[in-house]
Parts: structure tokens; C-alpha cells; sequence
């Protein structure tokens, strides 16, 4: 079922995908390459498939949460929310997000108590959104962030038995069982391996244990995508400082130096969200690294307008090996309280392509005006 709707959605994402130049490579080419006495290794792959790997990535999803009520509660109980995206993931070879809180139908948060939504948030989407995710086309999702656990550990197994039970694969729940999980797609096995800036998740802040996991990881897959939940928040926040960001007293992550690390350690592109506005991107060891992909589909929560509406789907092609080819910014902006929309302005791309230029003069990606990305 898959399979069928990502190739009968290829026509339907046209319409996004707009620029031949993004399509200009050859999908039937194959090679011979030799057989490795080492088959586990990325440096030495079987694997006689040539064809370019094509990930879809967007931001942070919270679908709508009916606690502390049902005010945030999305129109058509959040059926439509992810339509307008839902051709674009399924045509990835690998589609992933990043899933901003538990999926769980009932309970408090011992986190907020009476202060929920007030000055404490807490979110618990319901399990049957599940088939929402499942029907837009996710193949993997990020639990590392810092409203997984909003619903403690009952939150968190009931996240993951709900994905599990739609067939959708998900990392970073903890450090260890559920760090990383992996992908199968034309013949190469993609690893995705998740962090965030608290203790129960892999940490961005610790760079000797995210090197240890991401070469793990490495020798375990021909292709290895991070995940990070990263920064500091809000529209204020938008440029990626070259140093440890504290946020509400928390770290946050040094995530330059971060991304650098896992890619020194074998990672082929790094996906950054959590500051709820978008972030520039830089090349590095021919690697892509987008730091902030933003809000995606967050209804109901919080104001959006300006920096926090802007929203994307990155489309991005690897090659074999894992280097950066090109890829594609499909631009979206969130209305209202976070219906996802087509913009024809291109908001979001004249965004990223500023603030590379800002925080990453010498090492961005060149980025044209219609949201092409090339190295």
C-alpha cells in the first residue's frame, strides 16, 4: 500500500516540485560495485543500486491537543490538516518529522498540573491520529524533544505502540532501545538516529556520547540521517550562534558544533528543529545541515504570525554515499491558528537563504530564488 500511493503521488506533487533541475538525474542508472568482506560497513557497500535518495523532511507536528480542553481541538477532528503536504511525503523514499508531544487519550500532566496552558504547556494528540500520519506518507519520526514527555512514561510507551501499530518507525524516545531505527529504500538501509537537550534522550550537548552513537549507527547502515531538537525559541532566535544557546535557564546545544561532530562521526545530513521559526543551512564535508525546519503543523497552541508561520517541506537528495546532490525548499505558511497552506510568495525560501547568508557566508548551499538547493 505504501508503495502504491508514494508512485501514484508522484504526479500529484508536481505541483510543488516545479523545477525540472530538481529532476535532472538519471533514476535507472546502476553500477557494479564489488562485494565488500566487510558488507556492515558504509566504506564498504554491496549494495549495486545507484539511484539518489530522496528524503522529505519536515518541522515540528503537534495535530491539536484536547487537554487541558478541547479549545485547541483542529475543525474535522484533524483529518485535513496534513493534506496539502501529503503528496510530498509520499513520494520520499524516507518522509520524517518531528512529533512534538505524546499521542494518548487520556490522563494529566503531571508536568503543568492546574497551570496547564496558562503558563505551562502540555500536549497529548490522540492515538487515532495516528492514521493520519500514516496516510500522509510518514516513514520515520522524531521523539526527542521536550514535550514527549509531557505525559510521562505512560505518554511516551503509548507513542510509540500508536506509531508502531500504523507501521510508522520512530527514534530518540530514549538513549538506548528506541535512540535510533532504521529505514529500507532502494537497496541502502538509512539509519536515523534523534536528539534533544533534556536527559532521557540522546543529547545534543553531549558530543562524545552523539559521536559514539552516530558511529554506531554508521556501521550499521550505508546511509545515516540525524534528527536534532535544538535552540533557543521564538522569532528572536533565528540566527544559529557559534556557541552553547541557553534558553529558560536550559542548554540548548553549541549545534554547530554538534552537527559537525556527527557528520565528522558518519552522518550524511542533519535535520534541525525546535526554535519554532526556520534557520539557515551550511554545507559541510559535503553534507547538508538545516538547522531549523520550524513549525510545520502546530495547531492550536500558539500565535502564528511572521518568522513563526513560516514553514517548509526539504526535500533533499543523497547520493549512494551519502553526499549532498541537491534538494528543493517547498514553501508553506501556517494561517490562522495553524492551517498548513501553499505560499506563491516563497516566504519561507527567501528566509533560509538570508539567514545562511548571515550565519554561513563561506559554507551555505547555494539557494535559488524558486527554492532550488544545490552545493
Amino acid at each position: 500500500m505504501k508503495i502504491f500511493l508514494k508512485i501514484s503521488a508522484l504526479a500529484a506533487s508536481a505541483v510543488f516540485l516545479c523545477s525540472c533541475s530538481f529532476f535532472h538525474l538519471n533514476s535507472t542508472e546502476t553500477t557494479e560495485v564489488k562485494t565488500s568482506p566487510n558488507p556492515g560497513s558504509k566504506q564498504n557497500e554491496t549494495a549495486k543500486n545507484t539511484e539518489p535518495i530522496h528524503i522529505a523532511a519536515g518541522g515540528d507536528i503537534m495535530l491539536g491537543s484536547p487537554y487541558p480542553n478541547a479549545s485547541r481541538m483542529p475543525p474535522n477532528d484533524g483529518a485535513d490538516l496534513l493534506k496539502p503536504v501529503t503528496p510530498l511525503f509520499q513520494a520520499a523514499d524516507l518522509a520524517f518529522a518531528n512529533l512534538e508531544g505524546p499521542m494518548i487519550d487520556s490522563g494529566n500532566s503531571v508536568k503543568c498540573g492546574a497551570s496547564a496552558g496558562i503558563t505551562c504547556f502540555a500536549f497529548r494528540m490522540p492515538t487515532r491520529y495516528g492514521a493520519y500520519l500514516r496516510d500522509a506518507g510518514f516513514d520515520v519520526l522524531s521523539l526527542a524533544n521536550n514535550h514527549a514527555a509531557d505525559f510521562g512514561d505512560t505518554g511516551r510507551e503509548t507513542t510509540r505502540k500508536t506509531l508502531d501499530a500504523v507501521g510508522i518507525k520512530h527514534a530518540g524516545s530514549d538513549k538506548e532501545k528506541f535512540a535510533m531505527t532504521f529505514h529500507e529504500a532502494k537497496g541502502k538501509k538509512i539509519a536515523v538516529v534523534a536528539f534533544a537537550h533534556n536527559s532521557l534522550v540522546p543529547n545534543v550537548n553531549d558530543l562524545e556520547f552523539a559521536r559514539q552513537l552516530v558511529e554506531k549507527a554508521s556501521k550499521q547502515a550505508d546511509i545515516v540521517m540525524v534528527s536534532f531538537h535544538g535552540g533557543a525559541e521564538g522569532a528572536v532566535n533565528a540566527r544559529v550562534p557559534q556557541r552553547t544557546e541557553i534558553f529558560l535557564g536550559e542548554a540548548r546545544g553549541n549545534l554547530p558544533a554538534f552537527a559537525r561532530t556527527v557528520i565528522d562521526a558518519g552522518a550524511d545530513v542533519v535535520i534541525g528543529h525546535g526554535p519554532h521559526v526556520l534557520r539557515g543551512m551550511e554545507i559541510y564535508k559535503d553534507r547538508l545541515i538545516a538547522y531549523s525546519l520550524g513549525n510545520f503543523v502546530t495547531y492550536g497552541w500558539f500565535p502564528l504570525v511572521g518568522a513563526t508561520a513560516e514553514t517548509l517541506v526539504l526535500d533533499v537528495r543523497l547520493a549512494p554515499d551519502g553526499k549532498f546532490i541537491e534538494g528543493k525548499i517547498n514553501p508553506f505558511i501556517l494561517k490562522n491558528r495553524g492551517i498548513l497552506t501553499p505560499d506563491p510568495t516563497n516566504s519561507a525560501v527567501k528566509t533560509i537563504k538570508g539567514l545562511s547568508k548571515s550565519d554561513f557566508p563561506n559554507t551555505m548551499p547555494k539557494i535559488s530564488d524558486d527554492g532550488i538547493i544545490k552545493p
